[in-house]
């Protein structure tokens, strides 16, 4: 089965499948699909010039990163914990698999996040731009208007940014944490505009190196493959 979830229709739906996604990894991609919180989005940050020289050199760093594997430590607010792998190629493509007994397969594959249940055999399809992993698929990373930098925070070695869509603060907000001298990307955290966190720490990243395009297609359900109906 299939369902896609566009912006502005079926709240109710949204609402019953981000209740389902909480009790599973990575449910903040969805977080823009939900009902407005009252919550109101965290203010712009006045950059200071040593922000807009870090700014400058986060971004050149990320519009340089094509392709990335790594393995992953996810852990969320509420507790929950997870692992597994994640592939990256820019522009907008993403694969993230978790190890077992979670049964979730996740793909951003260029317009939609595809959220797979093999357990349930279902699959749902999510517009990347709804989503705070939006920032890091873009063809061109860059820190323009669009974007709202709301913290910017320094320790020795270590640097992160937090930020979201200026036009779209209910699609969630990240918070990339990079180590220092010279910059690499280490960790992100994604959060809803209800404040729940899920935050990805990345091991044995290697940046660079060619992905396959069988590794990053669209998932596609049994029924689908067993040449069932569509959804």
């Amino acid at each position: 089965m299939m369902t896609r979830i566009a912006t502005q229709h079926h709240r109710l739906s949204r609402r019953r499948m981000l209740a389902a996604l909480a009790a599973l990894p990575l449910a903040s991609l969805g977080a823009g699909l939900a009902a407005r919180s009252a919550r109101a989005a965290d203010a712009p940050l006045a950059l200071s010039a040593d922000d807009k020289a870090d700014l400058s050199r986060i971004s050149g760093y990320l519009d340089g990163i094509h392709t990335l594997r790594a393995r992953f430590q996810q852990v969320a607010s509420g507790g929950g914990l997870a692992a597994g792998k994640i592939y990256l190629r820019r522009p907008g493509l993403m694969r993230v698999e978790y190890a077992p007994p979670v049964p979730v397969l996740l793909v951003a594959d260029g317009l939609w996040v595809n959220y797979y249940d093999s357990d349930l055999d279902q699959l749902t399809q999510i517009p990347i731009s709804q989503t705070p992993i939006w920032f890091l698929l873009q063809e061109s990373i860059s820190f323009t208007p669009d974007i709202t930098i709301t913290r910017m925070e320094r320790s020795p070695g270590a640097l992160r940014v937090s930020l979201y869509q200026t036009e779209n603060p209910d699609a969630g907000s990240a918070s990339l944490t990079f180590a220092d001298d010279p910059l690499q990307l280490k960790q992100w955290t994604i959060k809803d505009s209800q404040g729940t966190e899920i935050e990805i720490a990345l091991q044995d990243a290697v940046f660079g190196g060619a992905l396959s395009n069988d590794l990053l297609a669209t998932p596609r359900t049994k029924q689908q493959i067993n040449g069932g109906t569509k959804g």
